[in-house]
């Protein structure tokens, strides 16, 4: 039903406008790139298609986020607002009622996978025409789990978590170069982090080995992963996981000698042009200080690394133990000395063992996906009344941030296509998608007349010129 008929922006001085003009844009880069026909040729669940197609019910959900919904009932604003439909070229979209209707067509995990295969088959084509050949060396794949509570009492699969929470367990397996997420895994809410996550981090691994020279895997201790781990290795599959504080693990540590251990640094943060700021006076520190609360500081950082084989695995791999000195205080007083030790194994024989640590810490960068997911384009909100239909509707809504990922890859500026991946949905939404508009149909093309300017215009004008000139991959 998105006809996009011949799109071309002009700059304007009219006020009446469409506040979400960017739309358009990401809605040609979803039909040139090949995303529609990819939909439509893999997903059938639609025995007739008057009016919709399958590639109208996602992209109807992912475009409602972008254009700044946050659940299916906003969907009700967009398909009666006249300039919507106008500049999409679309006489009707789905209404909140028929887009639930269509999550609960998804019957079981295959069909939801088929939707995910779908969107990955064009990922390979974004990757190769929007980073550079060194950007391609090695895909960073990150893997962890996290909680979607939910206050219904009535849904399929919900269950209790072991911090006493009612919800879903999403598995999330992202790639860190550009913070897409490959695969998004809807499970019971007691399932543990890493449970089944072995066979859709092959499935990554499959699809990033298309574009890239080497693959690096990363999780934290719940992704240790040891029974695959000599099968990983075999196929030239780096991997750095940590592994949890096991009393033989410790005994190992507390048993090296005190010449193998060396300070850890961190890395230098970035010197600043100006002149640096005063830091404020730590009120939280204060506080705990003057109602005498046990306070716990870190006083130094030391790192050690030796071999270990896991009970699961044929051979040994190194492990890195970061040893971490902490003082507990209360008051003004230093009560006693506490140990830490941190465990992280992998299959990387060289560099130092602070760089492992800090490719390890990297990871946490997943967790700022995560939140986007849940807070940013709410695809966690499980709106629907079963564990396949959620996991269909989180699917859909993350596509929106797939297509700013997409986005961001055709920009040609470096800087300012690093600036754009690293954003935060809504920033995104407000710089890109939120360009005021106005919308004058012609008989063969559409106009966009933009009637606002901001630091963005410039680029979104030269990335919608190479989103024009884009061919569908063939899938």
């Amino acid at each position: 039903m998105f006809a996009l008929p011949n799109l071309q922006y002009e700059m304007a001085d009219r006020i009446q406008c469409l506040n979400c003009g960017g739309i358009g844009a990401l809605a040609l880069l979803a039909r040139n790139i090949g995303l529609v026909e990819a939909i439509d040729s893999r997903l059938h669940l639609l025995k007739v298609h008057l009016p919709y197609h399958e590639s109208d019910h996602v992209l109807n959900i992912a475009l409602n986020i972008l254009a700044g919904g946050q659940c299916l009932e906003d969907m009700e604003l967009l398909r009666t607002n006249e300039s919507y439909l106008n500049a999409l070229g679309a006489k009707r979209t789905p209404d909140p009622t028929t887009a639930g209707d269509f999550t609960r067509r998804f019957k079981d995990e295959h069909q939801v996978m088929i939707l995910q295969e779908a969107i990955n088959s064009i990922r390979p084509k974004v990757w190769e025409s929007g980073l550079s050949r060194g950007d391609r060396n090695e895909a960073i794949i990150d893997m962890d789990g996290t909680l979607a509570e939910t206050t219904g009492e009535c849904k399929e699969g919900m269950d209790i978590s072991y911090k006493g929470i009612w919800g879903y367990a999403p598995l999330v397996i992202s790639l860190a170069n550009t913070m897409e997420p490959l695969y998004l895994v809807n499970r019971s809410g007691n399932k543990t982090s890493a449970d089944g996550a072995a066979p859709y981090v092959d499935k990554a691994i499959d699809l990033v080995s298309k574009s890239f020279k080497t693959i690096l895997l990363r999780g934290d201790t719940d992704f240790s992963q040891t029974a695959h781990l000599d099968r990983w290795d075999s196929q030239g599959i780096q991997f750095v996981f940590g592994m949890d504080a096991m009393p033989n693990l410790t005994q190992i540590a507390e048993n090296l000698n005190e010449k193998q251990w060396k300070p850890l640094t961190r890395r230098t943060k970035a010197v600043l042009k100006t002149e640096p700021r005063q830091r404020p006076a730590n009120v939280k520190e204060q506080i705990v200080k003057a109602r005498m609360f046990k306070n716990k500081k870190l006083q130094s950082e030391h790192i050690a690394d030796f071999e270990y084989q896991p009970t699961k695995c044929k051979q040994a791999y190194r492990v890195v133990v970061l040893r971490k000195n902490i003082s507990v205080e209360q008051g003004e007083d230093t009560l006693f000395d506490e140990v830490r030790y941190f465990f992280y194994i992998t299959n990387i024989r060289k560099g130092s063992a602070d760089k492992i640590v800090f490719r390890a810490n990297d990871r946490c960068n997943q967790e700022n996906l995560i939140e986007q997911m849940k807070n940013g384009f709410y695809a966690m909100r499980m709106p629907v009344g079963d564990l396949i239909s959620n996991w269909a509707y989180m699917v859909m809504a993350a596509l929106s941030w797939t297509l700013k990922a997409w986005w961001a890859l055709q920009v040609r500026y470096k800087p300012r296509k690093q600036e754009i991946l690293k954003m935060e949905f809504r920033q995104f939404v407000n710089l890109i998608i939120r360009i005021p508009c106005q919308i004058v149909n012609t008989a063969r093309k559409t106009i966009y007349r933009i009637l606002g300017y901001n630091a963005w215009t410039e680029t979104f004008m030269k990335t919608f010129d190479l989103i024009r000139q884009l061919k569908p991959c063939q899938t």
